[in-house]
């Protein structure tokens, strides 16, 4: 996506210097270090779900430039729609056959593996 060395070591620092404490029986536990991902209610958490998000639709463009994918057309127009994002919703939209059906788990897969 283009982002700077520089910003990329601001988000993972932000990912890898918090550290978190948890109370057993009203008592506080040594502080460990969180090794992945972002707390639930991190105000980083929104940003890095958009890119991601991005990122899901650059491959989902790649894959149908490729003619692994079809998405479906529609109106007078012919727009083709491969799938709609809101919020935290992805709806794939694509022709019926086994071939795009295995070829869309094989995208969903390479994103879940990126």
């Amino acid at each position: 996506m283009g982002l700077g060395s520089r910003w990329r070591r601001w988000i993972l620092a932000c990912l890898k210097s918090a550290s978190i404490s948890v109370l057993v029986n009203g008592s506080p536990t040594n502080k460990f270090s969180l090794e992945r991902g972002v707390r639930q209610g991190d105000p980083l958490s929104p940003f890095l779900f958009i890119i991601a998000a991005e990122g899901l639709s650059i491959l989902t463009k790649t894959v149908i430039e490729n003619g692994l994918y079809k998405g479906v057309e529609i109106g007078n127009n012919k727009i083709l729609v491969p799938h709609l994002q809101y919020a935290d919703d992805t709806i794939f939209l694509g022709e019926w056959s086994r071939r795009n059906a295995s070829n869309l788990m094989k995208l969903l897969k390479c994103f879940e593996n990126v």
